[in-house]
């Protein structure tokens, strides 16, 4: 069964997709004449303003709700995983796919503005399901999306952050005694799984207002306090800050003499956990942009642009930084000997360690300069990093759930047992091995990337109708309303109400 996973991960995320995503992203940044640098200030500004109401949440709760799904493990064990297999290079083409995914995120996120709707509840949804039926008409790939998100934000996905959770814990708290008086490292990792998946089930069952309530809260604070303590490693390792960027420049692009052989890697590593990370294209941030209360679409277009930029640029960097100045990395190239694959070592800062388990490497990074308290930290950095990812997916996972239920309101049945499936998957990835929880991680994030980049790559107009009329009415010092009619947009009934 995991050979079977393996390989098809291996066609979903082939060379084709990382093209994909690399070429959609500089496209959208030529079409939006550069709107990540133009508009920056504006992003920052939007980001603090706005309003919620009954039927939705305010601008940052939502960017708040977005970031809680974008800022997981990614952030912390992915970078761990990406330098592992494409070295130092890896961290330039995260950047690259950082900056060209904000101007991704600002055409997914606006559609997700644009054709929003209420559900049977009087609460804001809306996403690439809806995008896709109502700007493209075709309702069976809408359809197929929704399938394929309910699948993988629902089940494929917390799993990997379950397991993350219960690996970074487990290595705290057994350490070189073990874990024998609660029977041994799996036993504990099965005891972190049940109390996450209790203390989500109180979270979800309190619906989408309980959810925004906890990551506006806690997603700033973890994020600041992590960044925080990755300033504080540089300080400390002040002398090799310039080695490390020399490193990173030279081996993205196959100039490095130890890492020049896997220029290739790297390129597709940066990428691929790029977007595992700050989740551009992929389409789950476009949910929670859809339930922001603002009163143009493209507002929340630029906030979820700056979040691809915090998220990108600054946590996914503090982690690279992490480790590469301390040296706590592992880095492999494969050679294929009789037909298998074998990982042989380039760099072994943490000997014994696999790129699967990624967390223990910025766990090493920290320890190493802050000895007896530093893997601690990074276990708690985690387990909020993680856990707030997971509430996020349930959050993707329901609105799918909510179109496809049309204008019904949900079955509650339905409801529960996603809920359910939801909660039983944190238990199952906490549990199972960490290769096999990336697999089925990489699998979910790969299948709704492949669909809606397509959609988006089709359907880009609105958003970029609707980004030059807020433009036009901020020239003039207007406060920027929408009006679908007028800029010749069709099917966006909710805004047509609103006009």
């Amino acid at each position: 069964m995991e050979a079977f996973f393996a390989w098809l991960n291996g066609i979903i995320w082939s060379n084709a997709l990382i093209a994909l995503c690399l070429g959609a992203g500089l496209w959208f940044t030529v079409r939006t004449r550069v709107m990540q640098v133009r508009g920056f200030a504006e992003m920052c500004r939007l980001t603090v303003t706005g309003q919620k109401s009954d039927a939705g949440v305010s601008s940052f709760q939502a960017l708040a709700i977005s970031m809680a799904g974008r800022m997981g493990i990614g952030n912390i064990a992915g970078v761990a995983t990406a330098i592992a297999y494409g070295g130092p290079g890896a961290v330039f083409w995260m950047w690259v796919m950082g900056f060209l995914g904000a101007s991704t995120s600002y055409i997914e996120c606006t559609l997700a503005q644009i054709y929003k709707e209420k559900d049977a509840e009087g609460r804001y949804r809306g996403g690439p399901a809806y995008y896709i039926e109502k700007a493209m008409g075709l309702k069976w790939y809408a359809v197929t999306f929704a399938v394929a998100t309910v699948i993988a934000t629902g089940l494929l996905l917390p799993g990997v952050q379950a397991n993350a959770i219960a690996d970074s814990a487990s290595n705290v708290l057994c350490g070189a005694a073990g874990c024998e008086a609660v029977g041994g490292v799996g036993a504990l990792k099965l005891w972190i799984g049940l109390g996450v998946a209790a203390v989500l089930a109180l979270i979800i069952f309190g619906g989408i207002k309980r959810i925004a309530t906890f990551a506006e809260i806690v997603v700033p604070f973890m994020a600041l306090a992590f960044i925080l303590m990755a300033v504080t490693v540089m300080i400390v390792n002040a002398g090799k800050v310039p080695a490390m960027f020399a490193d990173i420049f030279s081996s993205a692009f196959g100039a490095h003499a130890a890492f020049g052989a896997i220029i290739g890697q790297a390129i597709a590593w940066g990428v691929k956990r790029g977007i595992y990370a700050n989740e551009a294209g992929q389409g789950t941030g476009p949910h929670a942009a859809a339930a922001a209360e603002v009163s143009h679409p493209a507002k929340q277009g630029y906030v979820q642009a700056f979040a691809i930029y915090f998220d990108t640029m600054l946590v996914c960097t503090s982690t690279a930084f992490l480790l590469l100045s301390t040296g706590m990395y592992n880095t492999f190239r494969t050679v294929t000997e009789n037909g298998k694959d074998t990982l042989v070592a380039i760099v072994s800062g943490v000997p014994g360690l696999q790129p699967s388990e990624g967390a223990q490497f910025t766990q090493a990074a920290v320890e190493s300069v802050l000895p007896g308290w530093g893997a601690g930290f990074v276990a708690l950095a985690l387990f909020f990093f993680a856990f707030t990812t997971i509430m996020a997916y349930y959050y993707m996972a329901e609105t799918n759930l909510t179109y496809l239920a049309g204008v019904k309101k949900t079955h509650p049945l339905a409801t529960l047992l996603l809920r359910l499936g939801i909660v039983g998957m944190v238990v199952f990835g906490a549990y199972h091995n960490a290769a096999m929880a990336w697999t089925l991680g990489d699998i979910g994030v790969g299948l709704m990337a492949w669909l809606n980049v397509i959609a988006i790559l089709i359907l880009q107009k609105p958003a970029l109708i609707a980004l030059r009329d807020y433009e036009r009415q901020k020239k003039l010092g207007l406060d920027p309303t929408f009006d679908p009619d007028a800029l010749g947009i069709r099917n966006a009934h909710f805004w047509k109400k609103q006009a």
